[in-house]
């Protein structure tokens, strides 16, 4: 079986939710014996990229390499090989009839909340992807539902529900290990709160995280979205003071897990998901999760979540006092959350991932011949 994996979010990407997705796959594909891999690449920074070792021989050349990446990631890939399946990171496609194309589809925040002509063009690309995979994998139930309103053209038969997974890295550390925490930030186990994700789009609700913080007097540690702008920096010290909160980007998975293992709570005030990785990550680190009851969310994050109907500083406020006031409501939400979170497995998604490749592979070929 041979598999085209185009790796493109790599370069579009230093890190975040879907490179985690395509670095997950991409590190069992290279092991599996089953499969003939050749990968699409550009250059990079990414950080999950640059855990991998890949031998130069499973690359495949572009002709298109010297084209600035802002035209490359709208175009096409020119593939000569025999046959096979292209499966590309962000919705691209092979029009080679050797190929037949599968897409993974993540979210619909485009759809929802981005306008003027970034939205168009993504619409136009994503759209073009959709329509012509012979399978389409969604990564939620929700998702799924979103793509047959968006494309009620498409049929149901034709779309495959495969769940992200969560790292074995998250997990509950001793009191020896969560000792540690104090060569990394400033603030005592227990007495922070954690923000993980991007901080621009409006639908993520960052500055009603942080109005909340500032209300309650917890600190604040934010993960990712990239470096705090100066106006981000002055509305932080302008809500929790100069020394109340500390900014990481490019952390690995070790670390992260000491910062969801002493955070008082993860706060995912976010109003749309296609998945929601940091939901479980947290969960398997023991970190109580404050999220909303919304798109794929609860879906995600089960029982295992204090989930909002509405999301505001009201809301929010009155969940962080529950969990600071009633110890045996926080115990069984990490319970839960432990418990919720082994349902999402990296090793599941991917031999779902290649049941799919098998079947749309068999087709190919019978119908090809």
């Amino acid at each position: 079986m041979i598999i085209f994996l185009d790796t493109i979010i790599f370069s579009l990407q230093k890190s975040g939710g879907i490179s985690v997705v395509y670095y997950e796959l991409l590190k069992r594909l290279l092991k599996d014996t089953e499969i003939q891999l050749r990968i699409i690449e550009y250059k990079n920074k990414n950080i999950f990229r640059k855990k991998l070792e890949i031998k130069p021989e499973s690359f495949y050349n572009q002709s298109f390499v010297k084209i600035p990446l802002r035209i490359q990631r709208f175009l096409n890939p020119r593939l000569t090989f025999e046959k096979g399946i292209f499966h590309s990171s962000y919705y691209r496609i092979s029009k080679n009839p050797n190929f037949t194309n599968i897409t993974t589809v993540h979210d619909f925040t485009y759809e929802y909340f981005r306008k003027g002509l970034p939205k168009i063009i993504h619409q136009y690309q994503k759209n073009s992807a959709i329509r012509n995979s012979k399978r389409i994998i969604c990564v939620s139930e929700n998702t799924k539902s979103d793509l047959l309103k968006f494309h009620p053209e498409i049929s149901e038969s034709k779309v495959s529900v495969i769940y992200n997974g969560v790292d074995q890295t998250y997990k509950i550390l001793s009191t020896d290990s969560i000792s540690n925490i104090n060569n990394l930030i400033p603030f005592q186990p227990g007495a922070y709160i954690l923000y993980v994700g991007d901080r621009k789009s409006k639908y993520k609700n960052f500055r009603t995280a942080v109005e909340s913080c500032s209300l309650v007097n917890f600190p604040l540690v934010i993960i990712g979205g990239g470096t705090l702008t100066k106006s981000e920096r002055k509305f932080l010290e302008s809500k929790l003071g100069t020394n109340n909160f500390i900014s990481f980007i490019g952390l690995n998975n070790e670390t992260l897990n000491l910062l969801y293992n002493c955070a008082f709570c993860l706060l995912y005030p976010s109003l749309y998901e296609g998945f929601g990785i940091p939901i479980i990550e947290a969960q398997k680190a023991g970190c109580p999760v404050i999220c909303c009851n919304c798109s794929s969310i609860p879906e995600v994050a089960g029982k295992g979540a204090m989930l909002l109907d509405d999301i505001n500083t009201l809301s929010i406020i009155k969940a962080i006092n529950i969990l600071n006031s009633d110890k045996s409501i926080r115990e069984k939400l990490i319970s839960e959350g432990i418990k919720n979170s082994n349902r999402f497995s990296w090793d599941t998604c991917y031999l779902q991932t290649k049941q799919v490749y098998k079947e749309v592979y068999e087709e190919f070929l019978n119908n090809f011949n």
